[in-house]
């Protein structure tokens, strides 16, 4: 049986509700296997312009069979839902928070409550996080994951977990602030942040590649049974570089996606109104580009370009 919030699924059965901090209902699949086995959690849309997770999320609520599936399954099909109808890129509308930086929570805050909710109410039962995002709305995005780094035993089941995933890029993260931050550096459960898509588009080709990463990553957990399949090779990253605007201002990137950095290398300026050049920005050490912001608008402080560091 499969017990959360209040909420009891039998063996072999699931079970389509809502759930969330008092006054923000999140719609949730719960499926609980006929079988003993993992628990897996998986979240969509914590930065509500990034769609590509929910399609996946939905179809597998639809198309796993309980019956079949060893351990439990749970599935919160979009966890940013105001910002959703508010037609918003990230953040919370209520109190203009993030939820990949406001971890562990609280209770002064919409975004805060959210938080502190799957931190005391949703971690507890995982063995396993899945963390779908989707590029911003103004940015372009290579696919990649990031796992949890600080701690040793973590940071290899999260990447065993990403090896099952057809995702080349995966990148360490030492943060503690975010979602899969929290859960992997700090309350020790194996975690992903998985990255597809970009721009504030909900391609089919997107969506359908998360629904095949989710299958490949249940069966190589062991919760779903099929033949392995092959899967890209994998590059892992041990630091990315998160380039922020320092003026407001006209933003002209120079770069393109994957593109190969060397140090000193040209990643775009930033000019006024009047077309006076502020500021150029160039690339500190040996990379690869993994996104970018498109849009012109810059604003100080937020990202510009992230590339991903050769090893050294």
């Amino acid at each position: 049986m499969l017990e959360i919030c209040g909420k009891r699924v039998e063996a072999g059965k699931a079970l389509q509700c809502e759930l969330g901090p008092e006054g923000y209902p999140m719609p949730v699949t719960l499926i609980c296997g006929a079988k003993p086995g993992k628990t897996l959690v998986v979240t969509a849309q914590i930065h509500s312009g990034e769609y590509a997770g929910t399609p996946a999320v939905i179809r597998l609520a639809e198309e796993t069979d309980p019956g079949c599936l060893s351990g439990n399954l749970i599935l919160f099909h979009l966890v940013n839902v105001t910002g959703f109808y508010e037609g918003l890129n990230a953040y919370i509308p209520e109190d203009h928070g993030n939820l990949n930086g406001c971890y562990p929570g609280g209770e002064n805050s919409v975004s805060g409550r959210i938080a502190a909710f799957f931190v005391r109410e949703v971690f507890p039962h995982a063995d396993a996080l899945l963390d779908l995002h989707g590029g911003g709305m103004n940015e372009k995005l290579a696919p990649c994951l990031f796992f949890p780094g600080v701690d040793e035993k973590v940071r290899a089941a999260s990447l065993e977990i990403a090896s099952y995933a057809d995702i080349p890029d995966c990148i360490i993260s030492r943060s503690v602030s975010g979602e899969v931050g929290y859960a992997g550096n700090v309350m020790g459960i194996p975690s992903l942040l998985l990255e597809r898509g970009y721009g504030g588009l909900n391609r089919k080709e997107w969506s359908d590649a998360y629904y095949r990463d989710l299958c490949l990553i249940l069966r190589g957990l062991g919760m779903t049974d099929g033949m392995p399949e092959p899967v890209c090779e994998k590059n892992v990253y041990d630091r990315a570089v998160y380039l922020s605007a320092g003026e407001n201002g006209l933003w002209f990137p120079a770069v393109e996606l994957g593109q190969r950095l060397k140090p000193g290398d040209l990643l775009g300026h930033t000019e006024d109104f009047w077309g006076r050049k502020l500021r150029e920005y160039r690339a500190e050490a040996a990379g690869k580009v993994q996104y970018f912001r498109f849009a012109m608008n810059a604003v100080k402080g937020h990202n510009l370009v992230t590339y991903v560091l050769d090893a050294e």
